[in-house]
């Protein structure tokens, strides 16, 4: 149970996970509640052309920079489109996921080692995370966690009462920026590590399944990070043994989140039952 995380590899590893499980339980709450799953999902796919031109011009070291600067730029995109009143906000979310996935692919497919980049730029490597990747995640969540302490209030009020957040003199357009930049900074923290396709989880998930068990945003967010911190260690352990013990290729990513999804069916008749109760 101890063993594996003793090789370095393993425990960087779980050093990454317990970070992104600090500011993903949280963020995962507000993303819950304001309903923006999809947004989520499409800010991890418009990082990608980021992420693909940050190592093109400045390798692993590149990638931060270049998934921050599509972040940032999404999350502005996504919030100036949704303020608007040509497109439904669903509509807008994939006209902007479709075209930066879009140019992040062609990119990527002009280099020799297309297939081997792509999938690593999609899943993640979760093994091969450095000290250096540990520091610049450290360093993003407390950005995070710095900027969601600073709104939360705000945030909360805007996520339940938008009318009365409205007339109480809060600017919701600069509120919906905020948690926009917010949830496109966790996407930048956590995409190396687990990878575009599987970010969606870490948000998603977790704040499904706490909701299974309480009502309350604070206490949502600690099971939330609970799960993933749980779900971390457990898809680590997993993939170790399957991969060592038995011979089993077993991405770690992959397993983390097939446990977070365990996690949610295991609580979902708790919410079931409540609801049937009332």
């Amino acid at each position: 149970m101890i063993t594996p995380f003793a090789v370095p590899f393993m425990a960087r590893a779980l050093a990454e996970l317990t970070l992104l499980a600090l500011v993903g339980g949280p963020v995962g709450v507000f993303v819950f509640v304001r309903r923006l799953s999809f947004v989520s999902d499409a800010l991890t796919h418009t990082v990608f052309p980021g992420v693909v031109v940050g190592f093109l011009a400045g390798g692993l070291h590149g990638v931060v920079l270049g998934a921050l600067v599509a972040a940032l730029a999404t999350a502005v995109v996504l919030t100036a489109l949704s303020r608007g009143r040509g497109l439904s906000d669903d509509a807008s979310t994939a006209v902007v996921l479709t075209a930066m996935f879009s140019i992040g692919v062609a990119l990527v497919s002009r280099r020799a080692t297309y297939t081997s980049d792509l999938t690593a730029f999609l899943f993640g490597r979760l093994l091969t995370v450095t000290p250096q990747q540990l520091a610049e995640t450290a360093a993003l969540a407390a950005v995070i966690l710095g900027m969601l302490a600073f709104a939360a209030r705000a945030l909360l009020f805007r996520a339940f009462d938008p009318a009365g957040a409205r007339a109480a003199g809060f600017r919701i357009g600069l509120l919906d920026l905020w948690l926009n930049v917010i949830v496109a900074l966790v996407v930048v923290a956590a995409v190396r590590a687990v990878g575009t396709f599987l970010v969606v989880a870490l948000l998603i998930v977790p704040a499904a399944a706490a909701r299974s068990v309480t009502r309350h945003p604070a206490a949502m967010a600690v099971v939330g990070s609970v799960l993933i911190l749980l779900a971390g260690y457990g898809g680590l352990l997993i993939s170790w043994i399957a991969s060592v013990d038995h011979g089993i290729a077993l991405t770690s990513a992959s397993a983390v989140v097939l446990l977070l999804v365990a996690a949610y069916l295991v609580l979902l008749p708790v919410r079931l039952t409540s609801r049937g109760a009332r």
